[in-house]
């Protein structure tokens, strides 16, 4: 990618990113991939991650630090954690956001860094619906109150349904309150665009906004945004269209979703929910995105409808088949996350055409050279940070 605008970048710019395969080898994770003229220079990328560390949506050096070591270590791709288009629109009042010009900066700063490393910078941006206004996530379950710098009283969704007894009612959006929303988003992707991101990634998943739209479990609007399939992708799909408008031609868009919301009978991952949501219409919803000039679907689930924990199980690739069967009926690019932690596992995923990039989120917080490791195990020779080299030397060997 080309890196501009930071001071003495010569210092730590890198020739040739970190994770580059350095000979030929017959695996996918080390292959590029280049879409609309972005290329990434391996196919591992870095799941966006809620930190809650900003102070008034802005990022600061815990973010450069946490971001810039995945670069540092070679990830293809690192995206930002969901950042909010409204001050309502956080998780908690930790998050970060793009709302107004001064986010732009802090934003860029990462950005120069991933971008100096050779990485492809992606930021998500998103609305957390009736999921807002809670605590940090190491802190016990709550609402914020308004002395916790939460907004209890103005927590929103499509209709007032609250997730559970632990999140604030939501009061049901007008038409006008929708509409503005649909602007947050695009003004964010400006924002977005000035700070120099290569990808921007809707969140249309885990319960929040988006999600609560599209999921008949929480959407249960009359309107012209609730009841059919094709009212309640209203909302996704007028905010794809906003957002294209105002996006580069040459910048990509992906959105994410959840494939299900696990509401079938007997929770069913691969099981019918029609007045819910689950993968057959989120099969059709991709279809509908990629027509739209949405150029990756990432494939997550779950989170809009509390599940027992007897119930369902989270184990080593879990959601793979999602993102499998969404690539297999549309023919189009997908990302499969979730429980995606070694080297051969995510190399199978690729090798097997179950998706065309794969994203790891706790495996890198585990292990910030996840991907180096990743190489060595499948022997593949690639490109070190060059301030790293001697971590890749074996112990007693001398400098060339």
């Amino acid at each position: 990618m080309a890196y501009t605008n930071s001071l003495h970048r010569e210092c730590y710019v890198q020739e040739v990113a970190p994770g580059t395969a350095l000979s030929e080898n017959n695996t996918k994770l080390f292959e590029p991939l280049t879409i609309r003229g972005v290329t990434f220079h391996n196919r591992v990328g870095v799941s966006p991650m809620c930190m809650y560390s900003s102070e008034d949506g802005h990022l600061n050096d815990y973010h450069l630090v946490h971001l810039g070591s995945f670069a540092l270590n070679g990830a293809g791709y690192v995206c930002i954690e969901a950042t909010a288009v409204s001050p309502e629109g956080r998780i908690s009042p930790y998050d970060s956001g793009l709302w107004k010009d001064s986010q732009i900066e802090p934003i860029r700063r990462v950005v120069d860094f991933v971008h100096a490393q050779g990485s492809v910078s992606g930021i998500q941006i998103a609305h957390a619906g009736r999921k807002a206004s809670t605590g940090r996530v190491w802190e016990p379950h709550r609402v914020a109150t308004k002395a916790e710098r939460g907004w209890p009283d103005d927590v929103v969704g499509p209709s007032e349904v609250p997730y559970d007894d632990k999140h604030a009612m939501p009061h049901s959006l007008s038409v006008d309150d929708i509409h503005r929303i649909i602007t947050d988003f695009a003004t964010a992707a400006q924002r977005a665009d000035a700070a120099g991101v290569d990808v921007i990634e809707l969140h249309g998943a885990h319960g929040y906004l988006i999600h609560e739209f599209l999921s008949g479990n929480s959407n249960k609007r009359t309107d012209q945004y609730g009841g059919s399939f094709e009212n309640r992708a209203r909302f996704l799909l007028e905010i794809v269209d906003a957002v294209r408008a105002v996006w580069p031609k040459e910048k990509l868009l992906w959105v994410r979703i959840s494939a299900t919301d696990y509401t079938a009978p007997d929770y069913e991952p691969l099981g019918h929910d029609e007045a819910g949501w689950d993968i057959y219409q989120s099969v059709e919803l991709s279809r509908q995105l990629y027509a739209a000039g949405v150029d990756v679907v990432d494939v997550s689930s779950g989170g809009n409808v509390p599940i027992p924990l007897d119930k369902f199980q989270v184990r080593p690739g879990y959601q793979v088949p999602f993102s499998e069967m969404i690539k297999k009926e549309t023919g189009g690019l997908t990302a499969s996350v979730g429980a995606i932690t070694e080297a051969k596992q995510a190399e199978e995923i690729l090798q097997n055409g179950q998706a065309d990039i794969v994203l790891l989120a706790k495996a890198f917080l585990r292990d910030s050279g996840w991907l180096l490791n990743a190489a060595k195990e499948l022997g593949v020779s690639v490109k070190w940070a060059n301030q790293h080299l001697a971590g890749n030397r074996p112990v007693g060997a001398k400098r060339a």
